[in-house]
């Protein structure tokens, strides 16, 4: 068992700052702004053989809001679970009366802790340092995280007493049997009451308040014998509305999140209905080939009216996510949260389909003969054979003759006749197109005829050479 240790402190002393030196990450956020970490995170460090987990936590502070109050609940879960508790405060601030809020509250609770001057980045350590004496903690250790000076020699005194563990190996193969799921949608949807439902545990900070979270927060979860590691994210709201750089990158944060996850649930707010902001999310996430399921939440607050928006805007506006399951749920009265987590792994099923290539060649063969490809300028576009090309999103590549000119209204025929056949639930499919004119060609309509004639020209070129 790994020791655990947590970052406590007023906001704005430098907790992310140090998490993410010790975790040689970018995990947490880091700004010049208080109060930016709002649930906890964790991470995983190795120094002189001895792994230890990190926790990252919220800043204590005395006056609290709704926010606050559940930033204070997170701090609380960390120091319970921690082995020892660093506790950072600001040299250039000097001690304030909450640093000695927060020591009596810990020497109350019996808990172990060291002090962590940080911030003496061009001043001398000591005299930095000097005013923190009286709080008469059992170690002081002066740091300036940013530029990680005096970091190391803190974790080796710490873990001097310490036996060395072994560390062993990540097991590849578990890694890869772990689904990662993106919870994405605007703010106030239910994304961070939603995780807090599924891991029964109240995890991360929710409230009335939009925007509630900032950092994306990735935490393991078993369901049906299925490893997840669910991703909890930012609400991203329209352009005009993003005024503070920390919002920013917290929206950059949840595009990386959708980048690397397996599913993505877009949470509806089935009272407001889908928006403009949840259609360029939904975008994105088909851009980048993500499986996708459609949770309607607030379903117990829902009138008829509001499904009947929500379904005109399904069958109309957003007809082409018709492929995509769309399960209603009540994240704060926990309902649907089982067929939602079905409607997740047949979907994940679906985007890592492995098809061999004759089963790929009898699909387009029995494609071709249901409906066979158009003229174009009086000669038939023909499909010869293809085979799978990757998978999350299923991939085919397609040759033959003038596939350049398929049109998009034959290869969505091609999608849907391979989805039905296969039988696939939310995930795309996607088409790159081959010819032995071309045979670099990426995925369907990539090259813009100015492109088209500059490869053109190219191969010209190297076929006179």
């Amino acid at each position: 068992m790994h020791p655990v240790i947590a970052l406590i402190g007023r906001p704005n002393v430098g907790k992310s700052t140090l998490f993410n030196f010790l975790t040689k990450s970018r995990d947490a956020l880091v700004a010049d702004y208080p109060g930016l970490t709002r649930d906890r995170k964790y991470g995983i460090c190795e120094r002189y053989n001895k792994p230890f987990v990190l926790i990252d936590t919220g800043g204590i502070v005395d006056e609290q809001d709704e926010i606050e109050v559940g930033m204070q609940s997170q701090t609380d879960y960390a120091i319970d679970e921690a082995d020892f508790v660093l506790h950072l405060v600001d040299a250039r601030d000097g001690l304030m009366p909450e640093d000695y809020a927060i020591v009596n509250m810990l020497r109350k609770r019996n808990i172990e802790f060291v002090l962590v001057v940080n911030k003496i980045d061009g001043v001398d350590a000591d005299i930095a340092a000097g005013d923190f004496h009286q709080i008469g903690a059992p170690k002081l250790y002066p740091i300036a995280a940013r530029q990680g000076r005096g970091i190391e020699s803190m974790i080796k005194d710490l873990f001097s007493g310490l036996p060395e563990l072994s560390v062993e190996p990540e097991d590849e193969d578990a890694q890869d049997a772990t689904t990662r799921i993106a919870i994405i949608g605007r703010p106030n949807a239910g994304k961070s009451t939603l995780i807090n439902a599924l891991i029964k545990e109240d995890r991360l900070v929710t409230s009335s308040v939009p925007g509630t979270t900032r950092d994306s927060v990735r935490i393991p979860f078993e369901f049906n014998k299925h490893q997840f590691t669910l991703i909890d994210t930012a609400g991203v709201r329209r352009k005009s509305k993003v005024r503070e750089a920390v919002e920013k990158y917290s929206i950059v944060q949840t595009l990386d999140a959708i980048s690397s996850a397996h599913v993505v649930i877009c949470m509806v707010d089935v009272i407001e209905g889908i928006a403009d902001q949840d259609s360029t999310l939904l975008e994105i996430a088909l851009r980048e080939g993500r499986a996708i399921v459609l949770a309607l939440n607030k379903i117990d607050k829902a009138s008829q009216d509001d499904y009947h928006m929500l379904n005109y805007s399904l069958e109309t506006k957003y007809q082409y996510l018709s492929y995509v399951e769309k399960i209603k749920i009540s994240a704060e009265k926990k309902i649907g949260l089982k067929k939602l987590m079905n409607a997740v792994i047949a979907a994940n099923k679906s985007a890592s389909v492995d098809l061999s290539t004759s089963e790929a060649n009898q699909l387009l063969e029995q494609a071709v003969e249901a409906n066979v490809p158009p003229s174009v300028k009086g000669r038939r576009i023909k499909l010869r054979y293809t085979h799978q090309g990757g998978s999350h999103p299923p991939t085919f590549v397609l040759y033959g003759s003038q596939t350049s000119k398929l049109p998009k209204s034959y290869i969505r025929y091609l999608e849907n006749f391979f989805r039905n056949k296969l039988k696939l639930v939310g995930t795309p499919i996607r088409f790159l197109l081959r010819t032995p004119e071309n045979p670099y060609a990426g995925k369907y309509n990539t090259l813009t005829p100015r492109q088209q004639r500059k490869r053109e020209r190219m191969m010209s070129f190297h076929k006179r050479k």
